[in-house]
C-alpha cells in the first residue's frame, strides 16, 4: 500500500473498478453475485467513511476547496441509498440490473472526478502535516468502519432525508 494518501485512495478505487466489472458478468440471484455485492458495499461504505475522515475533513477547513469537498460527501451519500437499494431489489430482475448501471455509471464518474480534478486542486493546499494526518488516518479508520459496515437493503423510495 501506497504511503501517498491519494494514491492509497486511488488504490481502493481501482479494487472497486475491479469488483464493478466482476458484478457486471454476473447473472440471477447468483452466489457470486451476492458475494460480490456484500464485498463491494463493504469497501465502499469503509472507504467512504474514511475518505471523509481523513481527507474531507481536512479539505473543509481549506476554504478554496470547502466546495468541492462538500460536492464528494453528499455524492457518498447519494452513493450509500444507490447501494441499499440495490440491495433491497430482487437480483433475478431487470430493475436489479437497471440500478446497478446506475450505480457503476455514478460509482465511476465519482471516483473519475475525485482522481482527475479534485485530488489535483487538493494537493498544493495541504501542508506536511496534513498528509501526516491523513495517511494515519485513513486505513486505521477503514479498517474500523469494515468491521462494522454491512448491507442494509433500503428501497430509494422508503430511504429517510
Amino acid at each position: 500500500m501506497s504511503e501517498d494518501i491519494f494514491a492509497r485512495l486511488k488504490e481502493d478505487h481501482e479494487s472497486h473498478r475491479a469488483l464493478l466489472d466482476k458484478m457486471a458478468e454476473t447473472h440471477g440471484e447468483s452466489d457470486e453475485r451476492k458475494e460480490l455485492l456484500e464485498q463491494f458495499t463493504k469497501e465502499v461504505k469503509s472507504h467512504a467513511a474514511a475518505e471523509e475522515q481523513a481527507l474531507y475533513s481536512t479539505m473543509l477547513r481549506k476554504p478554496p476547496t470547502t466546495d468541492m469537498t462538500r460536492h464528494s460527501v453528499a455524492e457518498h451519500h447519494e452513493l450509500n441509498e444507490l447501494l441499499n437499494d440495490l440491495a433491497a431489489q430482487d437480483m433475478s430482475s431487470s430493475a436489479w440490473m437497471a440500478t446497478f448501471k446506475k450505480l457503476d455509471h455514478d460509482y465511476r464518474h465519482h471516483i473519475n472526478e475525485e482522481e482527475e480534478d479534485h485530488f489535483p486542486e487538493f494537493e498544493p493546499h495541504l501542508t506536511e502535516e496534513d498528509r501526516e494526518h491523513m495517511r494515519s488516518v485513513f486505513d486505521r479508520r477503514k479498517a474500523e468502519e469494515k468491521e462494522e459496515a454491512e448491507v442494509t437493503p433500503e428501497k430509494m423510495e422508503d430511504a429517510k432525508e
